[in-house]
């Protein structure tokens, strides 16, 4: 008999995630936000607890996966109907990279680090920030990424060009900071470093916000943006 109970929970909790996914309609797994994952993660919750307690009855778990169920239809229709609901329960993009300049604000906002916005430009295939022109970070997580068009547009092969391969960029100044360890495997020392910023008339390497170095191209160097007075 508690078999049988046990089967017919789980029979009605699949048959009610089904039922709460199809409310949802049909999204990728890039597409779903913050709120979506919440309330899933909860149904999940409310299943788990319920199958195997013999306290909960089959119509208990039944009523808990309706009313969750009606709760989120509701609250989507809402969010679809009123743009400021949307905005608190789907969010926003945030731009992160505008016409090539980082905004720091929204960099602390999001709580990401340049290392972290390299990291994901190497998952779209960018490898140096000096491609790119906007960078927005999405709801869910992802990046969506617009070249300047002498980066994205024509290619070598257009051309009938054979160029070099362009090696990858290294950060070595991020916030101020020179990165020791980074040189190190350049095989380049921070006396170099502070030399060549020299020639390109940065006296200290504490008002820079981001540095870059590649083989083939060089220095790429965004200093602080500086404060209307």
């Amino acid at each position: 008999m508690i078999y049988l109970e046990i089967a017919m929970k789980l029979i009605i909790g699949l048959v009610g995630l089904l039922a709460v996914t199809r409310l949802l309609g049909k999204k990728e797994m890039s597409q779903v936000t913050p709120f979506d994952f919440i309330y899933a993660l909860v149904l999940g919750g409310i299943l788990e607890e319920g199958i195997y307690d013999q306290k909960v009855s089959i119509w208990q778990i039944l009523f808990a996966i309706c009313l969750w169920g009606i709760s989120i239809y509701i609250i989507e229709v809402c969010a679809l109907k009123r743009d400021g609901m949307k905005k608190l329960l789907k969010g926003r993009p945030s731009l992160i990279i505008r016409n090539g300049k980082f905004d720091i604000k929204q960099m602390e906002k999001n709580h990401l680090d340049l290392e972290q916005i390299r990291t994901m430009l190497r998952k779209q295939g960018v490898f140096t920030l000096r491609e790119v022109r906007d960078l927005y970070l999405e709801p869910a997580g992802e990046i969506s990424v617009n070249l300047y068009t002498k980066a994205g547009s024509v290619t070598p092969d257009m051309l009938g060009l054979n160029p070099d391969d362009e090696a990858p960029s290294i950060l070595v100044i991020e916030k101020g900071k020179i990165k020791e360890e980074e040189l190190q495997s350049m095989k380049k020392s921070k006396e170099w470093l502070l030399e060549e910023l020299q020639k390109r008339n940065y006296k200290t390497f504490e008002n820079i916000l981001y540095g870059e170095w590649s083989e083939t191209d060089g220095f790429y160097i965004q200093p602080y943006p500086q404060k209307n007075s």
